[in-house]
């Protein structure tokens, strides 16, 4: 097992280097992932195929503010494989609130995330909407976004001026099919990470190719 002191880690597998990250959970799976043990700390293989967020790491990402006690707005969170590893990272003194809409995937995502990890708070609410979530307590640290809609990074961005703090970190998948079919990838990422400036400082871009075809992760920073 190896880590350098971030909250994932890279344990063998079948032979293999794999990400992982300590099962907050013990003996729990949430999307049939292969458990790991090693020096007596069970570990859950993450798959960079099924989030992007571990295929942005596989990629090379830098910038990885998911510690110990960090507060998370998670949009998007489907049936929670990439917030259940998030809620892994965050650990008990964190929160991770799920923002949800559609019925089918909150349903999983209450069942096979939210019933067994006291700092997940599922939100079933329509992302556009904001102000009507009443269960998130304070600013948080991070949001994390990963919707499907042609205006997904305005959505987004209304999300961060409600709830992130000033400095607090911005994740954006850019799912650049979903936002304009009739443009080059490349071009639609600029477009949509250039709607940041003047409200958030943009650290980094990470392409998601090979694991997630013509997807990208913004990662920036909530200026004063």
């Amino acid at each position: 097992m190896q880590s350098d002191s971030r909250p994932y880690a890279w344990v063998k597998s079948e032979g293999q280097k794999r990400l992982a990250t300590e099962n907050l959970v013990p003996g729990n799976r949430v999307y049939k992932e292969r458990l790991v043990s090693a020096r007596g700390t069970e570990y859950r293989v993450w798959d960079a195929t099924r989030s992007k967020l571990a295929a942005a790491i596989a990629n090379g990402l830098e910038a990885f503010p998911f510690g110990e006690g960090a507060k998370v707005l998670y949009l998007g969170a489907s049936t929670g494989t990439t917030a259940s590893h998030v809620s892994d990272m965050v650990g008990p003194g964190g929160a991770v609130f799920g923002v949800e809409h559609a019925s089918r995937v909150a349903r999983e995502f209450l069942e096979r995330v939210a019933s067994f990890r006291e700092n997940v708070i599922p939100i079933m609410q329509d992302a556009r909407r904001p102000a009507e979530y009443f269960s998130i307590y304070g600013k948080v640290d991070i949001v994390y976004a990963d919707i499907a809609q042609p205006d997904q990074t305005d959505i987004a961005i209304a999300n961060c001026k409600m709830y992130l703090k000033a400095g607090g970190h911005f994740f954006l998948v850019i799912k650049t099919r979903s936002i304009d079919v009739t443009k080059s990838p490349k071009s639609v990422i600029s477009a949509e990470a250039a709607k940041l400036r003047g409200t958030f400082e943009l650290l980094e871009t990470i392409d998601l190719d090979p694991y997630h075809k013509d997807h990208a992760l913004a990662v920036s920073r909530m200026l004063p």
